[in-house]
């Protein structure tokens, strides 16, 4: 199988499937990480900055043993801006990759361009465009998902479980590739809040760690 995982900013791909990109691997798929954005920090780009950011990602992608990376550099916290701009780029990488199963940022985040990303994405990989997908995910990303206001259209309801018992540590240690994305705990986005958010969604379905999708799509071919 042939998996991408469609990431707004680099640290998503560890938040939302970190656990499940390495289940993956164990079953030999062949899994891709598409980067959208660049990073911006106090809201200027920096160059030598995501240097040293895409140094973080190559890190966390040598820990949780995924194939390929790919960086489409477009720009952070401007992604809602023209939202064709995502889709171009994003119908070439899927085009050369032709992915059985994609997962995608959820449609009601607490983030602009998670947002855009997902708009983008569900014109990308409409039906009668990508015949070959079989299965499509939306994602949580901690620190974002839950951050929403409590709407009925931003309810995050997940519909598939994985436990992800085994490659918890992995998970947490591909997290630390992120130094400057880290926060101390309550924050969602340190190792004690993820490790406690992976628990909770393990507790709902009977796992000890698990993550937690939405099924967008699911063929049986």
């Amino acid at each position: 199988m042939n998996v991408i995982i469609v990431a707004p900013h680099m640290d998503d791909e560890v938040l939302g499937c970190g656990g499940v990109i390495m289940k993956h691997k164990e079953k030999g798929d062949n899994v891709s990480v598409i980067f959208i954005a660049h990073r911006v920090y106090n809201h200027s780009y920096n160059h030598a900055r995501n240097v040293i950011e895409k140094t973080h990602a190559q890190k966390a992608k040598e820990i949780l043993g995924y194939d390929h990376i790919y960086f489409l550099g477009l720009p952070d916290e401007r992604l809602d801006a023209a939202v064709q701009d995502i889709i171009i780029p994003l119908e070439r990488q899927v085009e050369m990759t032709r992915p059985d199963i994609v997962y995608v940022p959820f449609r009601g985040d607490n983030n602009q361009d998670h947002i855009a990303v997902f708009n983008a994405a569900r014109v990308v990989f409409r039906p009668t465009a990508t015949t070959f997908i079989k299965k499509i995910y939306m994602y949580e990303v901690p620190s974002s998902t839950e951050q929403s206001p409590s709407l009925l259209e931003n309810a995050y309801l997940p519909s598939y479980y994985v436990d992800i018992k085994k490659y918890i540590d992995k998970k947490l240690a591909a997290l630390a590739c992120y130094e400057s994305e880290i926060r101390p705990f309550p924050h969602p986005r340190s190792p004690d809040g993820l490790r406690i958010w992976s628990q909770k969604r393990g507790m709902e379905i009977g796992f000890e760690y698990a993550e937690a999708f939405m099924i967008l799509r699911d063929k049986w071919c």
